[in-house]
């Protein structure tokens, strides 16, 4: 049986890997702030939050996960030795980066005027945001399972193998939900300004759950033999 030795707690005492679950931990901040947010869109609810106030919430999470990211590389010594690939380390990092990236962009596009979202799309639209959802948070647990391994504290390896299949069984439904959705809107009434406007939406959605996926790839390629 194989075992991977704890070699990076071994050489430093600050393991770049846990930077990863705090800058994680963002992200699923802002899923929150999004759920919220869409709600309330789609919902017209007069007792929501102001959406100036979900902006700013959003952009302070996502300053916040930009300064634990440069933290992570700005602190990596040139020379230290790591359990996982340099470059795919750092490819990792920006992709689940940019999952935060287009989370802030899809609510400031929401933000931007107020669109009268019809009733036909409406349950669509709440559907492709919690596979979304479900996508994003299957990351969590996929991350720590990849950093368990490769620090030798668990030898689970097809249950880590489990967890990715699970990031891309998500995204899988959300390339479907939105297909269809954006179909739907192109050939709907609806003025053009309003379709741009909720499509790119819907893209920003979607481009989160991608990253996502890209991001389990990465993982899995991290505990190859």
């Amino acid at each position: 049986m194989h075992f991977r030795l704890p070699f990076l707690g071994l050489i430093v005492n600050k393991n770049p890997m846990d930077g990863l679950v705090k800058h994680y931990d963002k992200i699923a901040e802002c899923i929150h702030i999004i759920n919220d947010s869409v709600e309330c869109y789609v919902a017209g609810n007069e007792t929501c939050r102001e959406f100036s106030e979900l902006i700013e919430q959003i952009d302070t999470v996502e300053a916040q996960a930009d300064k634990i990211k440069r933290s992570i590389r700005n602190h990596l010594p040139h020379s230290m030795f790591m359990s996982v690939d340099k470059v795919l380390f750092f490819n990792y990092t920006r992709s689940q980066d940019n999952i935060l990236d287009n989370a802030q962009e899809a609510l400031h596009w929401l933000a931007m005027r107020k669109v009268s979202i019809p009733a036909e799309y409406q349950k669509d639209l709440i559907l492709l945001l919690s596979e979304v959802n479900d996508t994003t948070t299957s990351l969590g647990p996929a991350l720590k399972a990849t950093i368990a391994l490769n620090e030798g504290k668990s030898i689970d390896r097809e249950g880590t193998k489990n967890k990715f299949r699970k990031v891309r069984k998500h995204y899988a439904q959300v390339q479907k939900l939105r297909k269809d959705l954006a179909s739907d809107i192109y050939n709907s009434d609806m003025d053009f300004k309003d379709i741009y406007q909720l499509v790119h939406f819907v893209d920003c959605l979607s481009e989160m759950a991608h990253q996502a996926e890209t991001c389990a790839d990465m993982l899995r390629a991290m505990i190859a033999r």
